[in-house]
């Protein structure tokens, strides 16, 4: 696939296998895969720091079990370590079941690459994804063992980490929001305004199964958050969060995603609830806030008339352009695209695997 001198990458990965794809113009596309095929692909990170495309996937595969491989040459050729990228030390007595996230780091750190897993787990890699280290700090956490499994598994599902690289957030199924302030060492629960609705107590102060959180790019401290039930925003770094799902057709959903530059602007896609998870009647909508979910925006331009497929926690992105794209994927194996922010929608691709993972990047030309 050669690219000019800037172009788009959009990574798909699905229940049996990844498709890369790359455009000029975020109109048309030109795709290649699967790879891994009949692999599981949960998870995708697009490292572009140094000027470089480094691509990583988490792949599960029913024979050769999961792990991270990686490419520097938009899927033309993939490496691994020969004993895998992430290992559970033996005094642990767990193994590997799934990489739920990837998350490289700052441009100021651009060897590090974050890794949440399953079982619940955090890693840092500091070579570029190839080898990681477990965060022993969260997982020696005394809450460990009540951590319990989303409908999906028992998944460390999102990293944020602020630029300077001391304030880390966590959000795992199920268990809530966690937060360092010594760069991953010390980890406490910061879940305070987060509803539990369906435990004895609906407001612990863990054990909330919260599905995603993202932070604003342009105000410190403020992170979004989508529950199992509600949508919250803090202002204060997770001391307290409130719920900003007033104007939504629905609390429950799995995408939160952020602009990459403007502050209050983030994106839902609500489902509704628990037996039923499809958009409300039926009808696919983005939904965007621009005044940080003091209102909300309804989505829809050039989105199917009648979907009953759902959107997956982290089957869907944001690119770095002006504007920002937004991309995302179904069950049912659809890809959607925005060069707008959202305001219009084109099907990239269709009659693929179930969605798992959706990434999008701008890059430098090969």
């Amino acid at each position: 696939m050669a690219m000019a001198a800037e172009s788009f990458l959009l990574a798909i990965g699905t229940k049996k296998g990844l498709w890369l794809a790359t455009s000029p113009d975020r109109r048309e596309w030109s795709f290649t895969g699967p790879h891994f095929l009949m692999a599981e692909i949960p998870s995708i990170g697009i490292d572009t720091r140094q000027g470089r495309t480094r691509i990583l996937v988490g792949v599960s595969s029913p024979h050769w079990g999961p792990t991270v491989a990686h490419s520097d040459d938009l899927g033309a050729t993939w490496s691994e370590p020969e004993h895998g990228a992430i290992r559970f030390p033996e005094d642990t007595g767990a193994a590997l079941e799934r990489v739920w996230q990837i998350h490289p780091d700052d441009q100021s750190r651009p060897g590090v690459v974050w890794a949440g897993a399953e079982p619940i787990s955090v890693w840092k890699s500091t070579d570029g994804g190839e080898h990681f280290e477990l965060n022993r700090g969260l997982w020696e956490h005394p809450h460990r063992s009540e951590w319990g499994a989303g409908y999906g598994g028992a998944a460390a599902h999102s990293i944020v980490v602020d630029p300077a690289g001391e304030t880390v957030h966590v959000a795992m199924s199920t268990g809530g929001v966690y937060r360092s302030l010594d760069g991953g060492t010390s980890w406490e629960a910061r879940n305070k305004g987060i509803s539990a609705y369906f435990m004895p107590d609906p407001n612990p102060e863990f054990g909330q199964c919260v599905h995603k959180i993202a932070a604003d790019a342009a105000v410190e401290g403020r992170l979004y958050a989508q529950n199992h039930h509600g949508v919250y925003r803090t202002d204060d770094n997770a001391d307290t969060w409130t719920s900003i799902a007033g104007g939504l057709p629905a609390d429950f959903g799995f995408v939160m995603l952020t602009h990459p530059r403007r502050d209050g602007t983030a994106w839902v896609v609500p489902l509704k609830a628990d037996g039923e998870r499809i958009p409300p009647d039926g009808k696919l909508a983005v939904h965007r806030t621009d005044d940080a979910g003091n209102s909300w925006k309804r989505l829809s331009a050039g989105l199917p008339g009648q979907e009953y497929n759902s959107v997956l926690r982290d089957a869907a992105s944001v690119d770095t352009a002006e504007p920002a794209g937004v991309y995302f994927g179904t069950r049912g194996g659809t890809v959607y695209a925005s060069a707008d922010e959202g305001e219009t929608f084109r099907q990239v691709a269709s009659h693929l695997p179930d969605v798992l993972c959706v990434r999008a990047a701008v890059v430098a030309g090969a």
